[in-house]
């Protein structure tokens, strides 16, 4: 089975404009996620899927130098973007990841995988984000390209299409639906980046964490020194999340 990680970026963004290219240690945030995505064992393929407009030249531009490949498809129905970039690297399974992730951890995508190929049979579709125990910022989803495919036919819920995969869970019927859970609720930490307190608290764990660990560090390690440091943790708990209508 090819297991290719597609991940939805673009520059748009209505509470952190470019968020995914802005810059620690002269790095954008979407190379540090490459990066640490490219350290799955299971991932054979990873693919930017970005838009079609002329302000995504960033995105396109570090995929061109870190030798990433990309597609370029609708803004806004990002369901259709992925369908067609899954269809273009002939993937057949899919790892959906978000752009806003940059220190999404290489061994949950990889537990995530693995939940699904060893229950192909019994689950279309498999998740850390259905109950909620990880840290928002390492959101993994994990489905076959016949729940993609059927998706994008069936889905017209502009919410549907924006967010690629709630027809899939919305429809337990027709889907079969898997969860991956951490052993402790986590769920109140906030890694991902979507306004500027986010980013705040980025640029403050980054120096931090390279520094001590090099380049690999696991969400434990995150989650320790974020015990050490709690007045960081307060810099975006108030922050929330942009929640799904329907």
């Amino acid at each position: 089975m090819k297991v290719v990680a597609i991940i939805q970026a673009r520059m748009g963004s209505t509470r952190l404009p470019g968020k995914v290219m802005k810059e620690v240690l002269s790095k954008p945030l979407l190379e540090y996620q490459i990066e640490r995505v490219r350290r799955s064992k299971l991932i054979q393929q990873i693919v930017v899927a970005t838009t079609t407009k002329k302000t995504e030249q960033p995105i396109i531009d570090l995929c061109d130098r870190l030798k990433v490949d990309y597609y370029r498809g609708p803004e806004y129905d990002v369901l259709l973007r992925y369908f067609e970039s899954a269809k273009k690297y002939n993937a057949e399974v899919v790892v959906r990841l978000t752009s806003d992730c940059p220190l999404i951890d290489p061994i949950v995508i990889d537990k995530t995988i693995s939940e699904y190929l060893s229950n192909m049979n019994n689950y279309d579709y498999v998740s850390n984000t259905i109950e909620k125990t990880y840290p928002r910022g390492l959101d993994v989803e994990v489905f076959s390209i016949k729940a993609l495919e059927q998706s994008n036919n069936e889905a017209t819920n502009p919410e549907d299409r924006e967010h690629v995969t709630p027809y899939i869970y919305h429809h337990p019927d027709k889907f079969k639906i898997g969860c991956v859970k951490h052993r402790i609720n986590l769920s109140s930490f906030r890694l991902t980046v979507d306004t500027e307190e986010d980013l705040d608290l980025i640029a403050r764990l980054i120096p931090c964490l390279y520094g001590q660990y090099k380049e690999w560090f696991s969400i434990e390690d995150i989650i320790h020194l974020l015990q050490k440091k709690p007045e960081w943790v307060l810099i975006n708990s108030h922050i929330e999340q942009k929640e799904i209508r329907g």
